[in-house]
């Protein structure tokens, strides 16, 4: 399996992506736009595509992000859907997602970060890919927006603050609103540069204290990422 990653900021990165593809002996290749990486002109290498968060809109500009092109990142999304490879979109990228079918992106209801749990919906708890979830998970966030819904679209879970947590765009594209990617070293540099944000969002409801995020134990979530991707892979592999 060949996983193209597309990395918006160094301190957004793959995190437990990187130790799923390390332990199933795959091939990572990646697009770090910050440092302005090119996307990737042919979607021939790649199996599966993860674009990842950032603290970009779906709807940045250039002028506003000199290394951020969301038209083009929506382009490779799109070749990638029409090749019937596998796609994850990551916070940010599940905006993008949604956005290159046609769904624009949404403000969420409520600001998260933190820890919190996510509900399966009746859509979740029918999907093979899930099966493994509980019914409640609690789960890892960050974010201000929310992903689109196609008409097509299934929302596979769900949150308090935010009615779209996982998103099934297609039997191989799903949008993951929460970050069940984080570890502790993700989270702590993602900390060191998000110290205003911090600070303005703090006694907001669905907003941790720093302190609190590092307490937070990811190695659940890391684990059922692990069965979700295994089985889009399967899902993958049984159409070729």
């Amino acid at each position: 399996m060949r996983i193209h990653f597309v990395i918006h900021e160094s301190f957004e990165a793959p995190g437990a992506f990187e130790t799923w593809v390390r332990d199933r002996g795959y091939t990572p290749t990646y697009s770090k736009v910050y440092t302005y990486e090119p996307l990737p002109q042919s979607v021939d290498g790649i199996d599966l595509l993860v674009v990842l968060g950032g603290p970009q809109s779906a709807s940045t500009t250039k002028e506003e992000c000199p290394h951020f092109d969301a038209a083009a990142e929506r382009s490779l999304i799109s070749k990638c859907i029409g090749a019937k490879k596998a796609v994850l979109g990551v916070c940010l990228g599940s905006q993008l997602l949604g956005e290159a079918l046609g769904a624009k992106h949404e403000r969420s209801p409520h600001k998260e970060i933190g820890s919190f749990p996510i509900t399966l919906t009746a859509e979740g708890r029918a999907n093979a890919k899930f099966a493994h979830f509980p019914d409640s998970l609690t789960v890892a966030h960050w974010h201000g927006d929310m992903p689109g819904l196609t008409k097509d679209a299934k929302v596979i879970a769900s949150s308090e603050g935010c009615p779209r947590q996982i998103i099934e765009y297609g039997n191989l594209v799903y949008g993951f609103q929460c970050h069940m990617e984080f570890t502790k070293d993700v989270i702590e540099s993602s900390i060191a540069h998000s110290e205003r944000e911090l600070t303005e969002s703090s006694g907001l409801r669905f907003v941790q204290r720093p302190d609190v995020l590092r307490a937070n134990d990811y190695r659940t979530m890391n684990e059922q990422l692990f069965v979700f991707l295994d089985n889009l892979v399967a899902a993958y592999e049984s159409q070729e």
